[in-house]
């Protein structure tokens, strides 16, 4: 198969810049100015590959969304069962987040910057993502008849709080490498799943 195109590695090249620089200055403090400059590129040349700034931050959110809920899916579809799946989602999110600091930042404080029309795209994703979480706690639950003291969809959300928040915290220069880290805040936010009272 041909690999990719130079368009595609440009834009790519646009991207990688766009995190940076989104996530060192903020978007709106942030120009295509900037970005041209970063990548070496004219303005009008710029404007070849993405037509606007919103373009790019849609971009970004839908190509990690992607990266997410494609992440989950080859998780759960290995794992030998829902708990062992949840774990692996829950470990796999820390890492990715701590991996990749700089586009998590934009994800999670730009939000709002996300023009109307454009938001329910990324929302159908996230909600993918996160209903593959609620399943395997719904699968672990009904195999198991453990009970939870708060419903599915608060679980997980603690759950995934607390993975995504890591992008404030994590030192890459310091502490557990971002696998371990994953490893063990995965088995703290599981522990409701094995010792949550039975009816």
């Amino acid at each position: 198969m041909a690999g990719p195109s130079k368009a595609d590695a440009q834009r790519e090249r646009v991207l990688r810049a766009s995190v940076d620089i989104f996530s060192k200055r903020g978007y709106r403090a942030s120009s295509m100015n900037d970005i041209a400059a970063e990548v070496g590129l004219s303005k009008p040349a710029l404007y070849h590959y993405f037509r606007s700034k919103e373009d790019i931050l849609v971009r970004l959110y839908e190509d990690l969304l992607a990266e997410s809920v494609a992440g989950a899916r080859a998780i759960v579809a290995q794992a030998a069962g829902p708990l062992e799946a949840l774990r692996g989602v829950i470990s796999w999110r820390v890492r990715h987040t701590c991996e990749k600091q700089a586009i998590h930042k934009v994800f999670f404080e730009e939000e709002d910057e996300i023009p109307a029309g454009l938001l329910h795209t990324v929302l159908k994703q996230r909600r993918e993502f996160e209903n593959i979480c609620k399943k395997a706690v719904a699968e672990h639950l009904a195999a198991t008849g453990i009970t939870l003291p708060t419903t599915a969809t608060v679980y997980v959300n603690t759950c995934l709080g607390a993975a995504n928040w890591v992008y404030k915290w994590f030192d890459p220069a310091g502490g557990e490498d971002p696998r371990t880290l994953g490893e063990h805040m995965a088995t703290l936010l599981l522990q409701p799943l094995l010792t949550a009272a039975r009816p």
